[in-house]
């Protein structure tokens, strides 16, 4: 899994104006002709993303499930600071996080170990990153202290052929956008539904994969995860849009919602399910990752019904009146007139 360190001497360092000048140069380039190349490592490290509630934990859950029933060695990493991605996988039981038990084990003045914080079922390894308690700290920074200590247990030795990353789709904060901004991971996979904020926090992301390729970035999306897919088609049109691949389409569905809340695993070849869940792990196995083409706010309107998305409104400016309200007073001109001469 560890890239090969390059080594340099002082003579091969690149001049630091000229770096910054070609960043800057490459950031005005229209790259979108670039040819984008399947992920040539053996693990493939795939970075999940999608607004709160989406359905995240669950499409994770089950996909990591069929993976390892299908004879692939998984790790899901948990890494939204609500702790909840595993929680399916386990029955719901909480799973110990990183940060929380290396503070206990750093005042017991002891060191975290594997099995500390990793756990199994299924044929599945997973863990929880975790974060700071509710106004306590940032949970950006909270990722970004996980992966530290992820890393001097070993991280980049372990051997796996899937690690799947579960973000929160604001990629507006360092922490979350971590493996798009540091090449991290090989390829993103959105999860949405057909409402404007999901497909909202899914085009940000877009937009934050397109950016870091401008620089020099290698992180592309592979594809679109449907979930609660009732057919009113606005993901799919947002997929055609961004130019995207649709990987799996997972419909809203009276048994899915209820085996969810039971904490039942259906990414199985004994379930019903299974073979849409078979479908998505090649899916997911196969994307390459590929360059979106994000949209603009009236845009991303356009999907919608304009009748719920407030089409033909126009943008009324406020006038100092307005704003003083019953405070407002009439106010003498301080124009000078003069006198006819």
């Amino acid at each position: 899994m560890k890239d090969d360190v390059q080594k340099h001497t002082e003579t091969d360092v690149p001049d630091l104006k000229t770096f910054d000048q070609r960043l800057r140069d490459e950031a005005q380039e229209d790259l979108a002709d670039l040819i984008t190349e399947e992920p040539t490592s053996k693990t493939q490290i795939i970075a999940i993303y999608g607004k709160g509630g989406i359905g995240k934990s669950f499409t994770l859950a089950n996909l990591s499930h069929m993976m390892a029933e299908q004879g692939k060695r998984v790790l899901l990493i948990g890494c939204d600071p609500k702790s909840d991605t595993t929680s399916l996988l386990f029955g719901g039981k909480a799973c110990p996080t990183i940060i929380e038990t290396s503070t206990k084990k750093k005042l017991a003045g002891e060191e975290v170990q594997i099995g500390d914080v990793c756990f199994k079922r299924g044929g599945v390894f997973a863990m929880e990153l975790g974060g700071p308690e509710v106004g306590r700290g940032c949970g950006g920074r909270g990722i970004i202290h996980g992966f530290e200590l992820l890393e001097k247990l070993g991280f980049h030795d372990w051997d796996f052929d899937y690690v799947l990353l579960d973000f929160l789709g604001d990629v507006v904060c360092g922490g979350f956008g971590l493996p798009i901004a540091r090449d991290m991971a090989q390829k993103v996979i959105l999860v949405a539904s057909n409402d404007l904020q999901s497909l909202y926090v899914a085009n940000n992301v877009c937009s934050a994969v397109e950016y870091f390729r401008k620089l020099g970035g290698n992180v592309g999306v592979a594809g679109l995860v449907v979930n609660k897919d009732d057919h009113s088609g606005e993901a799919q049109a947002f997929a055609k849009a961004v130019d995207i691949p649709i990987l799996a389409a997972i419909p809203q569905d009276d048994d899915l919602r209820k085996k969810s809340a039971n904490y039942q695993i259906v990414g199985t070849a004994q379930s019903q399910w299974g073979e849409l869940f078979a479908g998505l792990s090649q899916a997911v196995s196969d994307a390459p990752p590929v360059r979106p083409a994000p949209l603009d706010q009236d845009a991303l309107l356009a999907l919608f019904d304009g009748s719920d998305t407030g089409a033909g409104v126009t943008l009324v400016p406020a006038t100092d009146a307005d704003m003083r309200g019953k405070n407002a007073k009439p106010v003498e001109s301080l124009e000078v007139i003069y006198d006819d001469a």
